[in-house]
């Protein structure tokens, strides 16, 4: 895990595959509503999935939205196949959905635990041999007080297992937010488009290169 697209506009994915280093998507139920009550090229999820999956060359991960277990199953199967070895899968992080997440994990497919907010969470991700995890940085400051502190307990919990599990956080709101949470110990950002530019900007980097033109 490294950098990732936190979005489900087709346009936006564009833009990040031409990057050349941007490693996936993220989508999740709202970003996808959003596509699809503001374009009326996609009638269905199943559409707009396989417009990024054409639009970017890498891991375009989907949550699973369905109202039971058995029923999350049977929707996360046929995800898999709408782009086989393309698409993964986010699954939140509730106790019937860990069992469900170690069946699609050793398959051999991405998964990811999304609506983490505990360690102990993280403790069973670990078990189950999932993927990635992805604790919503921001927004676990605003309810618990300390997302960057959550990244670092979820992080030392990886760590004492030693076990391969990745952190991919998301709701990062800022660039001076993404840059405390990989501090804190996150391996890798999915982030928005405009905070992934964000990034690269300085207005002292264009001083500087206005200076040297005029040299």
């Amino acid at each position: 895990m490294t950098l990732f697209l936190d979005s489900a506009f087709v346009d936006d994915a564009r833009k990040a595959a031409a990057l050349g280093f941007v490693a996936g998507i993220t989508t999740n139920p709202t970003l996808v509503a959003k596509v699809l009550n503001s374009e009326t090229r996609f009638k269905t999820r199943t559409e707009l999935i396989a417009a990024l999956c054409d639009a970017f060359p890498e891991t375009v991960m989907v949550q699973l939205t369905a109202a039971t277990a058995q029923e999350r199953e049977a929707e996360g199967w046929t995800l898999l196949k709408l782009h086989p070895g393309r698409v993964g899968l986010k699954i939140p992080s509730t106790l019937e959905n860990f069992p469900l997440a170690r069946r699609f994990a050793a398959e051999g497919h991405t998964v990811g635990m999304t609506a983490i907010f505990s360690p102990g969470q993280v403790y069973l991700a670990c078990e189950a041999g999932v993927t990635c995890i992805l604790p919503y940085v921001n927004r676990s400051t605003r309810l618990l007080g300390d997302g960057l502190a959550l990244v670092r307990q979820m992080r030392a919990v990886i760590d004492a297992l030693k076990s391969p599990l990745q952190i991919l956080a998301a709701s990062v709101k800022t660039p001076e937010e993404a840059v405390d949470t990989l501090l804190a110990g996150a391996h890798g950002l999915t982030l928005p488009l405009d905070v992934m530019l964000a990034l690269g900007q300085h207005p002292l980097s264009e001083q500087t290169i206005a200076e040297f033109a005029k040299s």
